[in-house]
């Protein structure tokens, strides 16, 4: 089969003058790397094809591919991770991973949470501070946790995002919406232990394959699973599998959440928990990060015994059933 692979790539950002931060999402050279390497073993044709402006380049001198292999972020605005599949679907070429409608929902943290709240599945409570006159309007009880609505690896998360007082709350709501430029998802901060929990398939065949605990370790950021600390997590944080009792009520939290999303193929749950031992949706990741050693996705799927290839296979073969390829 002919697969071509979608991407942002780190590397090609930061030559046109972006910064580290601002590129977080973006994929590493070696991931790519990884994802094709993967493929050919599985027996597959590959052909990197890159962002969405080389996808589009390609698309309108006729290029086809039998299914793509789609994990580009995309740059630009609250449907930027959207952009490539709804594409895609214009020219009917089947790709891995969730679709337009997901994508464009599940980045914007509160229009998500909005969704499962009606679906009944317990995420704090929240308010969107979309300008500098919403501040004073927010009436949650302190301690409060602030961070961009549509940001994602941990961008604009620091030890200032744990809020304590309108003071506080005020000064990082501003500094926020001036350096990110969108609203701002301020909500009741919980806590207790952190879960990321790893999904695998579509509606009734999606499973958790594992839940793992994120432990800050004494010199990384207290308190929150910040940018730095994921960027430096093989020094700054210890990942444990846990399957006990509050663990196995994430994963089934985790499961109901990725359905009532729609989300397809694989991907990444977050959950923590309250002060009174219940667990709670934090935020949802249908396009996981997929570096063999790095990200959390495949990092749960070592631990419990699933090798990066199965992972990839996995992946492709899903979205060749739902796709009826």
């Amino acid at each position: 089969m002919r697969i071509g692979i979608t991407y942002d790539l780190r590397d090609y950002y930061i030559a046109q003058g972006y910064k580290e931060e601002e590129v977080a999402e973006f994929d590493r050279a070696d991931t790519i790397d990884s994802i094709e390497n993967t493929l050919q073993e599985l027996g597959h044709e590959t052909d990197r094809i890159g962002m969405i402006k080389e996808l589009a380049i390609r698309l309108a001198k006729g290029d086809r591919w039998d299914m793509v292999f789609n994990i580009a972020e995309g740059l630009k605005g609250f449907g930027r991770e959207a952009q490539i599949p709804a594409l895609l679907d214009a020219y009917d070429i089947p790709y891995t991973f969730s679709d337009a409608l997901t994508l464009s929902l599940s980045l914007h943290k509160a229009m998500t949470k909005h969704v499962l709240r009606d679906k009944k599945i317990p995420t704090p409570d929240f308010y969107v501070v979309e300008n500098l006159s919403d501040i004073g309007k927010v009436e949650l009880p302190f301690p409060v946790f602030a961070k961009p609505v549509a940001e994602g690896t941990g961008k604009g998360v620091n030890p200032s995002s744990k809020i304590k007082n309108k003071n506080e709350l005020n000064e990082v709501c501003k500094r926020l919406l001036h350096k990110y430029n969108q609203p701002v998802l301020v909500e009741t901060y919980l806590p207790g232990r952190e879960f990321t929990v790893g999904i695998l398939g579509t509606g009734e065949d999606a499973k958790a394959i594992g839940t793992m605990e994120v432990i800050l370790l004494k010199d990384a950021e207290a308190d929150v699973y910040s940018y730095q600390n994921k960027e430096e997590c093989e020094k700054l944080v210890e990942y444990r599998l846990v399957q006990d009792e509050i663990s196995k009520r994430a994963e089934d939290i985790a499961l109901s959440s990725w359905k009532s999303l729609l989300g397809r193929d694989a991907g990444r749950v977050d959950l923590r928990v309250d002060s009174f031992g219940n667990p709670s949706f934090m935020e949802v990741n249908p396009l996981a990060g997929l570096h063999p050693n790095h990200s959390d996705l495949c990092i749960i799927a070592t631990m419990v015994g699933m090798s990066y290839k199965d992972l990839i296979n996995s992946i492709l073969l899903s979205a060749l059933k739902r796709c009826h390829v």
